[in-house]
């Protein structure tokens, strides 16, 4: 059954990896319930769907369609087999770690309920930022793990509640089209010819990436 390994909350620490400003990229497990609500717009709103959870760039981070990250577990093993390194839940910035559940692989437009009342919706793949290259300290670290093509999903919040580690992750609405999370990723960064064929879920993209799809346009790695 696909769970909630752990849910994960950021607190405000100096961003190292920049000149200036704060970020809340460690994320680390909390025992409690967490209240799940839509934060609203970026730069405007409350930033994190989590409530007690900080985000330091809200330009970029964070708002109705970033309001959730998930990360699977699995994924975490490979990479600290990979790196040789521990990689505790929330390391890599995630608010839900997740077990037996394959995240890449959750088309845009998903729907999970997690528990008994939150809903969230897939909306879109995470793009390996500055503070994420420089908080891993692994050399070449955003192109290898942009080479892996599992960056786990964005989630907007459809109905709020409360999450807990253990609540069981069930989808309950999976669109009639084949843009995965990572076939949307590999699609805005490495394979530009993939970015024609996200138009078939254009119903759950936001603009931009409505125009990036039709202009054949990438994100390029910060």
């Amino acid at each position: 059954m696909a769970k909630v390994e752990s849910v994960n909350l950021g607190r405000p620490r100096p961003n190292r990896h920049k000149r200036v400003g704060w970020t809340g990229i460690g994320k680390e497990p909390t025992g409690e319930p967490v209240q799940v609500r839509a934060p609203g717009p970026k730069t405007t709103g409350l930033g994190s769907g989590l409530v007690g959870d900080f985000i330091g760039d809200g330009k970029h981070h964070g708002g109705d369609d970033q309001a959730v990250y998930a990360f699977q577990r699995e994924d975490l093993d490979e990479w600290e087999r990979r790196l040789g390194r521990e990689l505790p839940n929330g390391f890599f910035g995630e608010n839900l770690t997740t077990l037996g559940l394959d995240v890449n692989d959750a088309r845009i437009g998903e729907r999970w309920q997690i528990g008994d009342d939150v809903v969230l919706q897939v909306t879109a793949p995470r793009i390996p930022c500055s503070t994420f290259r420089g908080w891993m300290g692994e050399k070449g670290w955003a192109k290898i793990f942009t080479a892996a093509g599992r960056p786990g999903a964005y989630l907007r919040v459809i109905a709020p509640g409360t999450i807990g580690a253990g609540d069981p992750i069930e989808v309950i609405d999976r669109p009639d089209h084949q843009v995965s999370i990572t076939m949307m990723f590999k699609a805005t960064t490495t394979e530009r010819e993939l970015l024609p064929q996200l138009l078939a879920a254009d119903a759950y993209l936001d603009p931009e990436t409505i125009e990036m799809a039709r202009q054949g346009k990438v994100f390029l790695l910060d």
